[in-house]
């Protein structure tokens, strides 16, 4: 079946005119690069926030984050004494209503 598929396209090839060749290769080129500039693009650092940046950021009270962090709604993070929540995770978190 594959070697089928192979002779199609083969007739289909022989049988196009090269104009008519050009413009789906071009095309499909230009995706090609679309997605692979997408996939080389710089990746920024990510943003760390502390408890106090975050409540500020979602304009509610500490015992709010900390409730959220134990019900699994925001990720923590943590060096020694300290913790952090990646910024994007929080802005992840905020979910539409329906």
């Amino acid at each position: 079946m594959s070697s089928e598929k192979n002779i199609n396209r083969l007739i289909q090839f022989i049988s196009i005119v090269l104009n008519e060749l050009i413009q789906p290769l071009k095309n499909q080129i230009k995706e090609e690069f679309k997605e692979l500039k997408r996939q080389v693009q710089p990746k920024e650092p990510e943003e760390y926030l502390t408890r106090n940046e975050v409540k500020d950021l979602l304009k509610v009270d500490l015992s709010t984050i900390h409730n959220w962090t134990k019900r699994g709604k925001l990720k923590a993070y943590g060096i020694g004494n300290r913790v952090y929540y990646k910024r994007s995770e929080v802005e992840q978190a905020i979910k539409p209503l329906n």
